[in-house]
């Protein structure tokens, strides 16, 4: 069936770049920019300077010009030609507040508009693409048109307008998620800062609120359960917000809810140290990101505990935080990001990440990808060294419908515990069932303290009935963050130190944990080596096992 969507959506959208369709990207330039939208992406001017030399530093990839266009090289990395046609290194330039940054700027993209701006083809046109662009070049609009000749001018004006109305007729033919509506955000942009009939606008945002409304959940998570998804459209979506008020215009109510229900929804997903969990696609957290994200949320108060809608728990007492995922995966057309990590968890104290997931390196090499999206990279259960679920990797298939996830936990079930001053929840998932007759089921608990997480894991057979023995082999992963050291303590037990003194012991009953080789995909310069307590659970053991960390110091009543 999403094969049949994918192939129909691509046809109808080639469609749409033929010549019957392209009289309709034609109509009347408008005549100036009202308003720039503010930005805040984070801009660094020392970036800016690069460019200037020709060095393009995008994607995680430094490719030099070399003197040529950089939109006329060949470069294979589609990654890196995403980021260099969706302009937003235009914020750098901007930061740089210099003339030359300027003309630079203006250069490159007068270069654009007449090696790329008339046909509609190509990376440059993917719909996606353009939706970023024209945000960044409306955004920045200011610093380009400054000290700009009226030749130039009209340029900018004739092409923007095209690539909105292009925008406009492709809006509809996106795949789902978290591009569909932000298409939807640049063309209400576009409505706003630009002399358009009130009818223009009125359109716009009612498409938006559609979007949002379907898109943004009632606890304030994305539809695609992906923390990055939050992140990158809240940067997208306060901006919009500014503007709609700078033009003297209500924000609408789809808006305005959406914007106070993603903001607790992102410290929901962070750290006490910054980060953000490793679930679904997020790979590294630049911290100032986040901040100044979190700048704009009024309230200020403690996360979410409880996020049923999105599927996860935060467990919060004392300086531990516990994050988990409780949740089933999203639909195939929304999963291109989801990882096969149900039930996994993160665990910090204060500004030391203890347990953590491995992430993903998103400008890493392809090949990494699927590793940091299987079950073995994530702190829960595998059984006989099987992801839970299954993802399309099938080389015919990638280049229709990406790499979605096709198959895993159907019914995932979470009841929330909380009382004697003790944080807790109880989940089971059935991504195993199918293929082993095996439902896991974990409960986690945390003391008052925070000094103490007690788990326990179940494998059962539909009915709640234990499995007993069988051929079946469970591994319970434990990742820990790369500044953890791991050594062996006294009574089976292992101890975690961190740099910082702090020390967390981990035991368990009836099972001798070990000690494996693990890697950290979301390390800010690339992967990086760790380690991971695995415990296995043989086939003529009891399929049931209890464990426990514990900070040194701590009560383990």
């Amino acid at each position: 069936m999403l094969v049949v969507q994918q192939a129909w959506r691509r046809l109808r959208r080639r469609l749409r770049t033929g010549p019957v369709y392209r009289w309709r990207y034609t109509g009347r330039t408008p005549e100036r920019v009202l308003i720039a939208p503010p930005d805040l992406r984070l801009a660094d001017p020392q970036i800016a300077s690069e460019i200037y030399h020709g060095r393009f530093p995008f994607a995680g990839r430094m490719v030099e010009a070399g003197g040529q266009s950089p939109f006329q090289l060949d470069v294979a990395h589609r990654g890196w030609l995403e980021a260099l046609h969706g302009f937003r290194w235009l914020r750098h330039m901007h930061a740089a507040d210099s003339e030359l940054a300027t003309a630079n700027a203006r250069a490159l993209m007068a270069d654009w508009m007449a090696s790329h701006g008339r046909r509609i083809a190509g990376v440059a046109w993917d719909p996606a693409v353009t939706a970023r662009r024209v945000i960044a070049w409306l955004q920045h609009s200011a610093v380009v048109l400054k000290g700009a000749d009226f030749a130039f001018y009209r340029q900018f004006l004739r092409s923007l307008s095209l690539q909105i109305r292009y925008l406009r007729s492709m809006a509809p033919e996106m795949a789902d998620g978290e591009e569909r509506l932000r298409a939807r955000i640049a063309l209400a942009f576009a409505a706003l800062s630009l002399p358009v009939p009130t009818p223009v606008l009125r359109h716009a945002t009612r498409q938006l609120c559609r979007e949002l409304d379907r898109q943004v959940l009632p606890d304030g998570g994305h539809v695609s359960r992906s923390p990055h998804a939050v992140l990158e459209l809240l940067a997208d979506l306060l901006p919009l917000r500014q503007t709609y008020a700078n033009q003297a215009e209500a924000p609408p109510g789809a808006l305005v809810g959406a914007v106070e229900r993603m903001l607790p929804m992102l410290r929901f997903f962070r750290h006490r140290e910054g980060s953000l969990a490793r679930f679904n696609g997020m790979g590294v957290t630049v911290h100032d990101r986040v901040a100044a994200i979190l700048r704009h949320d009024d309230t200020a108060g403690a996360p979410l505990l409880h996020a049923p809608y999105s599927g996860y728990e935060r467990l919060a007492l004392g300086t531990t935080t516990v994050i988990a995922d409780t949740g089933a995966p999203p639909p195939p057309e929304l999963s291109h990001e989801a990882h096969a990590g149900c039930l996994s968890f993160e665990l910090s104290s204060g500004r030391t990440q203890v347990i953590v997931n491995c992430g993903i390196d998103r400008f890493g090499a392809d090949d990494f990808r699927p590793l940091g999206r299987a079950t073995a990279a994530h702190s829960t259960a595998t059984v006989n060294d099987t992801s839970q679920a299954r993802f399309n990797l099938s080389g015919r298939l990638c280049g229709l419908l990406g790499t979605p996830l096709v198959a895993g936990p159907r019914t995932v079930d979470c009841r929330r515990h909380d009382g004697d001053g003790r944080h807790g929840f109880r989940a089971s998932h059935d991504g195993y069932l199918s293929r082993f007759g095996l439902v896991h089921e974990r409960a986690l608990a945390l003391s008052a303290d925070g000094g103490v997480l007690d788990g326990v894991d179940r494998f059962l057979r539909p009915g709640g009935i234990p499995s007993g023995g069988g051929a079946d082999r469970v591994a319970l992963r434990f990742h820990l963050h790369p500044d953890i050291a791991l050594a062996e303590g006294d009574k089976g037990r292992l101890v975690l130190a961190a740099s910082n003194g702090e020390t967390w012991t981990f035991a368990c009953a009836h099972a001798r944990p070990e000690i494996e080789e693990s890697i950290f995909l979301a390390g800010i310069a690339g992967p990086v080596r760790s380690r991971q307590i695995v415990v296995y659970l043989a086939p003529d053991e009891r399929p049931e096992l209890h464990w426990r960390l514990s900070r040194m110091g701590a009560s383990e009543a």
